[in-house]
């Protein structure tokens, strides 16, 4: 059931720059205003692996009320970290590159916002009600799709940052590499969670296995941002 919202990671989980190559380390500027933003972002972009992981490996055959305190607690986790990543911005000053002052401006304006979009995903989440199965899963498409939108502001929030010499300088330090997911996935015989006796989508959620697929589990170190292992599937219309 929750294999929606892992698919929906699909966007890859923003802000861990893997860029290839190194630059010239033309000035030290770039080179240290990398090394203040890195060493500030390390522990949120780790929060931010570990709550993606914690929506792949919940995506097995937990219980919906063991799925919506997962998501609930991810998403709030999420938020915060993004917060977080906002202030570094702002505390490692004005990048020492062309337009900096906007480069700036716009990281910390689009951090702030996804902040608050993943918030109102949690708000999403904690109102659907697990006793009614169905209800439920209907109501986790609905986050699913919200997620899939809200994935692809996060991919924006430090493209800026991440382009040019900035961001080279940016991923040659340890603190904006990709990190690994502190949680270990979960393991279960079962893909997703099977509707209960009498219910009348059994057949949606065989569907679902179809269209998600196993990718998103076995991708499931992922976690990360920017690029991170992306999940193999799209998010099912239907639990």
């Amino acid at each position: 059931m929750n294999k929606k919202l892992a698919a929906a990671l699909s966007g890859g989980a923003v802000l861990v720059l893997a860029l290839s190559g190194c630059s010239d380390d033309e000035g030290d500027k770039v080179g240290d205003w990398a090394k203040t933003f890195c060493d500030q972002a390390k522990p949120q972009i780790q929060k931010r692996a570990n709550a993606h992981q914690i929506i792949i490996s919940t995506a097995a055959d937990s219980k919906p009320a063991e799925i919506q305190a997962a998501d609930s607690k991810a998403f709030q986790d999420i938020a915060d970290a993004d917060r977080a990543l906002a202030k570094a911005v702002e505390a490692a000053g004005v990048p020492p590159v062309e337009n900096g002052e906007k480069v700036q401006q716009d990281a910390i304006k689009e951090l702030n916002a996804t902040a608050v979009a993943y918030l109102g995903l949690k708000k999403e989440v904690d109102a659907l009600d697990p006793s009614n199965q169905q209800k439920f899963a209907d109501g986790l498409q609905d986050v699913a799709d919200g997620l899939t939108r809200i994935e692809k502001m996060d991919q924006a929030a430090l493209a800026k940052l991440e382009e040019g010499e900035l961001g080279q300088a940016m991923a040659k330090q340890p603190g904006c590499q990709k990190p690994t997911a502190s949680v270990p996935p979960k393991t279960s015989g079962s893909a997703t969670a099977s509707p209960k006796p009498g219910s009348t989508s059994s057949d949606k959620g065989s569907d679902a296995d179809a269209d998600s697929g196993s990718g998103s589990e076995s991708d499931a170190d992922s976690g990360s941002s920017t690029p991170s292992k992306k999940a193999s599937a799209k998010p099912t219309k239907k639990s």
